[in-house]
C-alpha cells in the first residue's frame, strides 16, 4: 500500500509499504479520510520533534471502514464506519489512575509512535482496543465528519477547563477551524458574545455563519477596548488562545474581566516565549489554563454531537486531496487557504 512516512523535518514520503494484517487482536481499516491537523505542519518544519519517531507514518484525526477483524476482536465488523482516538493512554500512571487519561506520561500516539492514517490502510493494534479508543459512527456520517470528531474532542477538553456557560461574553483568538469549533461550542453553551478576533475578512464572515456575534480584524480594532465597551467596562469572561502566538497571550488577558478565565488551547512552538505582565493576573484574580488532546468521553461526545447536528463539522470541510497529493493538503492547510483539509485515500 501506499503511506506517507515521515523521514524528518521536511521530508514527508510517499512510499510503498507492506499492508498491514490484523492478526488475532487488532483491527484492520480501510482510511476512510484523515483531516489535516496544524500539528502535522509543525512536525514537518521541525517544530514539534517530542515523542515524534522517525520512519512513522503521519495523520491523527482518523476515520475508516473496518477491513480485517482479528480473531480474538469482538464488537466489529466488517464494513462498520469507525471513529479512531489517536491517544492510547496506559492506564497506569498518575494521570490515568485520577480520570485524566489524556495528560497520560507514557501513552502512545497515531501518527507519532504507532502509524497514523495517511495511508491506505492503518493496523488498529490490540491496546488501542482495549483501551476503548475506537468509536462505531452514526450510519448517516461521512469519513469526514467522523475524523473531525477528534479536534472537537480536543476542543470539548478545552472548553471543560475553562466552562463557558450561559450569559457569558468569549473571546476567541482566532477563526481557524480550532477558533471555529470553539465558537460552536460556546455557541450550544449559552454563551451570550462570541468574539471572534482574526485579520482575515473571509474567515470572520465564516465565523460569523458559525455563531460569532460579533468579530474583530485585530490590526485594525484594539480587542480590549472592544471586550470593555461590550460589558460595560468590564471585559469578557473568557478567552480561548486558537493560534499558537505568544504575543497573544498578553493580548487576551488585557481583554478579560476580574475572575476571568484564559485558555491556551493552541499548540506553541517549543521555542516560543511570552511576556506578559503578571500583575494582570495577580489583580485581576485570572485563571489560566491548558488544554492537550482529549480522552475517550470527550471524543466520544463530540461523536455523538455531530451525529445529532449541535455542531457542524461538514461546513468546515474546504478541500479534499488523495493520498498521492498529501504534500499539498498539508500547505494548503498550513498557508490558510483551506479551513479543514482531508485526505481521502480511496476513491468511492
Amino acid at each position: 500500500m501506499k503511506a506517507a512516512v515521515f523521514a524528518g523535518p521536511g521530508q514527508l514520503e510517499l512510499r510503498e509499504v507492506e499492508t498491514p494484517s490484523a492478526g488475532t487482536d487488532g483491527l484492520v481499516l480501510r482510511v476512510g479520510a484523515n483531516t489535516v491537523c496544524g500539528t502535522d505542519g509543525r512536525i514537518l518544519r521541525g517544530e514539534k520533534t517530542a515523542g515524534i519517531d522517525l520512519g512513522i507514518v503521519l495523520g491523527h484525526e482518523i476515520s475508516g471502514y473496518v477491513e480485517e477483524v482479528g480473531s480474538e476482536v469482538e464488537g466489529f465488523e466488517v464494513g462498520d464506519l469507525v471513529g479512531v482516538l489517536p491517544t492510547v493512554p496506559c492506564g497506569q500512571c498518575y494521570y490515568c489512575r485520577r480520570g485524566m487519561e489524556h495528560l497520560c506520561i507514557d501513552s502512545k500516539i497515531f501518527g507519532y509512535g504507532i502509524d497514523g492514517g495517511l495511508a491506505e490502510y492503518i493496523r488498529i493494534p490490540a491496546e488501542a482496543l482495549r483501551r476503548g479508543g475506537v468509536f462505531k459512527a452514526p450510519s448517516h456520517l461521512s469519513p469526514v465528519e467522523v475524523a473531525l470528531a477528534e479536534p472537537l474532542g480536543c476542543v470539548i477538553n478545552g472548553a471543560h477547563n475553562y466552562q463557558p456557560g450561559i450569559g457569558d461574553t468569549v473571546l476567541i483568538a482566532g477563526a481557524g477551524p480550532i477558533g471555529l469549533l470553539h465558537t460552536q461550542v460556546c455557541r450550544l453553551a449559552g454563551a451570550s458574545n462570541i468574539i471572534v478576533s482574526d485579520p482575515s475578512e473571509s474567515r470572520r464572515e465564516f465565523a460569523k455563519k458559525m455563531g460569532a456575534t460579533h468579530t474583530v480584524d485585530p490590526t485594525q480594532t484594539d480587542i480590549a477596548e472592544f471586550c470593555k465597551n461590550l460589558t460595560e467596562g468590564e471585559g469578557a469572561d473568557i478567552g480561548v488562545i486558537c493560534i499558537g502566538r505568544p504575543e497573544l497571550v498578553e493580548d487576551v488577558l488585557l481583554c478579560m474581566r476580574k475572575g476571568g478565565h484564559v485558555n491556551a488551547f493552541a499548540g506553541f512552538s517549543k521555542v516560543a516565549k511570552a511576556q506578559i505582565d503578571p500583575n494582570l493576573i495577580h489583580y485581576r484574580e485570572l485563571v489560566i489554563t491548558g488544554a492537550s488532546n482529549a480522552g475517550r468521553a470527550a471524543h466520544k461526545k463530540a461523536l455523538r454531537l455531530i451525529g445529532e447536528g449541535k455542531i457542524d463539522v461538514k461546513s468546515l470541510h474546504t478541500h479534499t486531496f488523495e493520498l498521492a497529493d498529501v504534500h499539498e493538503a498539508i500547505t494548503v492547510a498550513a498557508n490558510g487557504t483551506g479551513i479543514k483539509v482531508a485526505v481521502v485515500p480511496h476513491k468511492k
